[in-house]
């Protein structure tokens, strides 16, 4: 790919549960043998968040699988907390967006640059049951028009 970037995982989740506002680039601070878990795409994305503690940001409940013929370097806990590495001014703008009532903020992707772990995360705001089903229906009525114009094309 262009740039060196190879995405290992994307959270699908987070664009279907909330309005994705704005987004980030952080690296992240692991151990041991968890980058080649990553490689490996031993991660899963789907419930994790982004927590403010101490003036720093931290990801939660992201599991990487312990990587096997790491031997004792590849003995981790799973689903500790990671300290994300951002700018202090990306991280102050995180943290009062997050304080805001209704915003939060999510992994959405993982992808390696140049042979670190980065990770894409989105400053977000709840979607409401009704605005879910509305993307639903956009998206289905999009496929059928799609599908429909490709079948006159081809008469």
């Amino acid at each position: 790919m262009s740039d060196g970037i190879k995405v290992i995982a994307r959270n699908r989740k987070a664009s279907h549960d909330y309005h994705l506002e704005q987004t980030f680039e952080a690296g992240v601070a692991l151990m041991g043998a968890e980058i080649k878990s990553i490689r490996a795409n031993r991660i899963n994305l789907q419930d994790g968040y982004v927590e403010f503690r101490d003036g720093e940001l931290w990801l939660l409940n992201v599991h990487i699988s312990p990587y096997e013929q790491g031997g004792i370097y590849g003995t981790f806990e799973p689903m500790r907390p990671r300290k994300l590495l951002l700018h202090k001014r990306e991280i102050a703008l995180i943290i009062s967006r997050i304080s805001e009532r209704g915003y939060t903020c999510v992994p959405t992707s993982i992808y390696l640059r140049k042979g670190r772990a980065k990770f894409e995360i989105a400053l977000a705001k709840g979607k409401k049951t009704y605005d879910k089903r509305a993307a639903i229906a956009k998206r289905d009525s999009d496929r059928e028009i799609r599908q429909a114009m490709k079948e006159n094309f081809r008469d």
